[in-house]
């Protein structure tokens, strides 16, 4: 298909965003961009949120994961499942309760300001870090097989991509992109589904019949039973459980949408919904990537991995379905950098620069101010996408990966223990036992398998990482006479 053609489809996908920016930006404030003035309908909330819990990186990657791990990857979605859960029935009510626009000012009223601004903190090193190798995975995904043809340079591709997520996000923020993301979403899933059904047509095969051909190859092998393998079922669940809560329950980017809902109990429709909708769409992606791992067998191609599906898609299909495949790959690339620079930009102005606790500002000079940090983190996430180009290390980028994952261990042990304890910490101390635990983590999990019999760490080190966090806390921690912290079960589930 002719790059042209991509561009031009790609210029219209961007106009329409902006023309809803527009629209959803009108007498936009400073609440309007931190939480769409709690008044964002939860079907929406719940139905966009699933192109920003999925990500370029999702459409790509988890069909390519088939073609070595089979549906392994499905035992970590149910782990999810069972998290969201949790989020909708723990967390979401502690925020409802503290009326919270950043919802680490909970450690603040928990544990201290020291706490508060280490949780903010971790938060934004580790969104910052992912988004970016998120946003770079993908935006090197459209260099290779689209923008190279018309010889621009990815520095000046991704400056593009980037100043359009300022232009649609810049006023309205949270406002604009709980409806952005929806369409989004929307257009993603559409792009999932008929690159599926296409491929299945062209197998001469009916989705019956795709589904015995993929059990026969034994690509539907969903549990792993052994338990020294980092894919063993219970590692994968509970590890999966424990990714939830942290990086969607503790995640400002993900809260601020729950958040932005008016009522608790709306909020919890949405992240239930929300819960139901990611297992069935992250068994699609499975299902779409045991048909592209049969369709390139037949073809005799020796492709996998994260080459799997653009390779197929750009070079092999029609271009129709190319378009298609580069329209689903926006789709997933916009939700997962438009949140996370609008949620670094709500954390940095509230948490680290205290905008909310400034009564000497008026509304137009926070809101100035808070433009100037959102245009800094796009400057840093173009800085940070081309230091990753530059790495073009696959194994660095993992390595990356690994790291930020880290940070959510300490916010996992400091939630838990102000939720599950009813002890004081000193507050002062708590910043040096979120930095101890990681790296107490970090030696346990590379010397496992020497020091537990060969016994392999695989999400579950996440819940380690937590645990730690959360003995160190006890550590320095005293019983207090003061009100219980432990949150009212009774208000949870209403």
């Amino acid at each position: 298909m002719s790059p042209t053609i991509i561009i031009f489809v790609l210029l219209a996908y961007f106009a329409v965003l902006f023309l809803i920016s527009q629209y959803t930006s009108k007498n936009a404030t400073n609440q309007s961009f931190f939480q769409a003035n709690k008044s964002a309908p939860w079907m929406l909330v719940a139905f966009g949120m699933v192109g920003t819990s999925l990500s370029g990186v999702t459409f790509i990657s988890v069909p390519g994961t088939v073609g070595a791990s089979h549906f392994y990857y499905f035992q970590v979605v149910l782990g999810y499942f069972i998290g969201y859960f949790i989020v909708a029935f723990v967390l979401l009510p502690l925020y409802y309760k503290y009326n919270l626009t950043s919802i680490y000012t909970y450690l603040q009223h928990r544990f201290g300001f020291s706490s508060y601004k280490t949780g903010a903190s971790l938060f934004i090193i580790s969104r910052t870090l992912g988004a970016t190798l998120r946003l770079y995975l993908v935006i090197n995904v459209l260099q290779l097989f689209v923008i190279d043809q018309w010889h621009v340079p990815f520095w000046l591709t991704s400056m593009v991509i980037l100043l359009m997520i300022i232009l649609y996000t810049f006023k309205g923020g949270v406002k604009t992109i709980v409806w952005t993301d929806t369409l989004q979403t929307l257009f993603m899933l559409l792009a999932l589904i008929i690159c599926v059904l296409y491929i299945v047509s062209e197998m001469n095969l009916s989705l019956s019949d795709a589904w015995s051909s993929m059990k026969a190859s034994g690509h539907l092998d969903i549990f792993n039973f052994d338990v020294n393998d980092k894919k063993f079922f219970l590692k994968q669940i509970i590890g999966g459980a424990f990714i939830t809560v942290s990086m969607t329950g503790l995640d400002q980017e993900m809260m601020q949408k729950n958040i932005s809902v008016k009522t608790l109990g709306d909020s919890q429709k949405n992240m239930i919904t929300f819960s139901a909708i990611m297992v069935f769409v992250n068994f699609i992606f499975l299902f779409l990537g045991g048909m592209l791992t049969m369709y390139a067998t037949s073809l005799g191609m020796d492709v996998k991995g994260d080459d799997l599906f653009p390779t197929i898609a750009m070079n092999v299909l029609p271009g129709l379905i190319g378009l298609v495949f580069i329209v689903g790959l926006i789709s997933a690339l916009f939700p997962s950098a438009d949140g996370a620079i609008t949620a670094l930009t709500a954390s940095f102005c509230i948490d680290i620069l205290g905008m909310n606790r400034n009564n000497d500002m008026d509304e137009a000079s926070k809101s100035t101010l808070r433009k100037k940090i959102h245009l800094a983190f796009s400057g840093l996430f173009l800085l940070m996408v081309l230091f990753f180009k530059w790495l073009d290390n696959k194994e660095v980028v993992s390595i990356l990966l690994d790291i930020a994952s880290y940070t959510y261990g300490p916010l996992l042990g400091l939630f838990a223990f102000g939720i599950l304890t009813q002890r004081k910490i000193n507050d002062s101390i708590a910043p040096i036992i979120c930095v101890i635990a990681p790296a107490m983590a970090f030696a346990l999990d590379k010397n496992s398998a020497l020091l537990l019999g060969g016994y392999k760490f695989g999400f579950e080190m996440l819940a380690i990482n937590g645990l730690i966090t959360f003995l160190g806390l006890m550590l320095i921690s005293k019983k207090t006479d003061g009100a219980s912290a432990v949150i009212d079960t009774t208000t949870a589930f209403k």
